[in-house]
C-alpha cells in the first residue's frame, strides 16, 4: 500500500524544538559575553537565554518520552539512541582530559603567575614557589579525609544505581524505587560535602595555577555530579508514574551510564589531583 510503513524507523513530525533552542543558546551566549564586557543589558539577555534553554530541554525531552510511551522507540530506534549517548558520553571524556592535561601541564612543567593591576606574569624566581608543585609554601586539601570520603561515598552510589538497573530489568519496582532513592541521596551529599570543603580550601581560584587548576578539574565534576543527581530525579519521578519495562528503559540506562563515568572521573581525579598532585606539600589542617 501507498505510503505503509516498512521499516523499524520512527519518522520524527515537524519540530519547533531544534530551532527555539538554537535560538536560545544564541541568546545565552550572547548575552554571557555582553555581561563579561559589562554591557548594557547583558545579564538579561542571558537569563533569558537560559530561561529559553531550560523549556527547551523541558519540553523536547518531554516529547521525546511521549515518543517511547507510544511505541515509537523501536529495537532499532533503542539502539541509536544508545550510541548517541555513548557518543555524548565519549565528548564528556574528552572534555576532561582538557583539565587533566593543564593539571598535568602546569605541575610536570611548574611555572608561578602573580596578577598585578590586573596583568597576568610568570614567577620566573624558584623561591617564589615557581620551581616545584604545589607552588612552596601552600598548603593544600588532605586527600584522605572529605575527598577519600566523596570517594567511598561515589564507589557505593556505583552500585546502588546498579541493583536499581537489575531491579528494572527483573521487573521488581520496589527495588528499582529504593535503588534510585540511595543513589540521589548519595549523590547530594556528596556535593554538600564537596561544597564545604571549597569554602575550607586554604587556596584561592583566582591568581594561582594551582587553585586553577583544582577548582576547575573538581569543580567541572561536581557540576556534573549535579546534572547526574537530577537525571536520576527525572528517572524517579518517572519510575514512580509507570514509565520504565524491563525491555524498554533507555532513560534509566542512559542515567545510569552517566552516573557511572562520573564514578570513574572522579577516581582520576582523586588520584591525580588529590594525592598525587597534592603529595609532599604541607596539608590544610582546618
Amino acid at each position: 500500500m501507498a505510503g505503509a510503513k516498512n521499516h523499524d524507523y520512527h519518522i520524527l513530525p515537524p519540530s519547533i524544538w531544534p530551532l527555539a533552542g538554537s535560538m536560545a543558546a544564541l541568546a545565552m551566549a550572547s548575552g554571557g559575553i555582553m555581561w563579561m564586557h559589562s554591557a548594557v543589558g547583558g545579564g538579561l539577555i542571558f537569563y533569558a537565554g537560559l530561561a529559553g534553554v531550560l523549556a527547551v530541554m523541558y519540553g523536547w525531552w518531554r516529547q521525546i518520552i511521549l515518543e517511547a510511551n507510544a511505541g515509537d522507540h523501536t529495537p532499532v530506534v533503542q539502539l541509536h539512541l544508545r550510541y548517541g549517548m555513548i557518543l555524548f558520553i565519549a565528548s564528556e571524556v574528552m572534555f576532561f582530559v582538557g583539565w587533566f592535561w593543564a593539571f598535568f601541564d602546569f605541575s610536570l612543567f611548574p611555572a608561578g603567575i602573580q596578577v598585578l593591576d590586573g596583568k597576568v606574569s610568570l614567577i620566573a624566581d624558584v623561591a617564589r614557589g615557581a620551581g616545584q608543585w604545589p607552588p612552596k609554601g601552600l598548603e593544600v586539601i588532605d586527600a584522605f579525609k572529605f575527598p577519600l570520603l566523596n570517594t567511598l561515598i561515589l564507589l557505593t552510589s556505583g552500585t546502588t544505581v546498579t541493583w536499581a538497573h537489575h531491579a528494572l530489568i527483573h521487573g521488581d519496582r520496589d527495588g528499582l524505587k529504593k535503588g534510585l532513592w540511595a543513589t540521589i541521596i548519595l549523590g547530594l551529599i556528596f556535593s554538600s560535602i564537596q561544597a564545604f570543603e571549597y569554602s575550607e580550601a586554604p587556596f584561592p581560584f583566582k591568581g594561582l595555577n594551582y587553585g586553577a587548576a583544582f577548582f576547575m578539574s573538581t569543580g567541572f565534576h561536581g557540576f556534573h555530579v549535579m546534572i547526574g543527581t537530577v537525571f536520576l530525579i527525572v528517572c524517579l519521578i518517572r519510575t514512580y508514574r509507570g514509565d520504565f519495562t524491563p525491555k524498554q528503559h533507555f532513560g534509566f540506562e542512559a542515567a545510569a551510564w552517566y552516573w557511572h563515568f562520573v564514578d570513574v572521573v572522579w577516581l582520576f581525579l582523586f588520584v591525580t589531583v588529590y594525592v598525587w598532585g597534592g603529595w609532599g606539600a604541607p596539608v590544610h589542617s582546618g
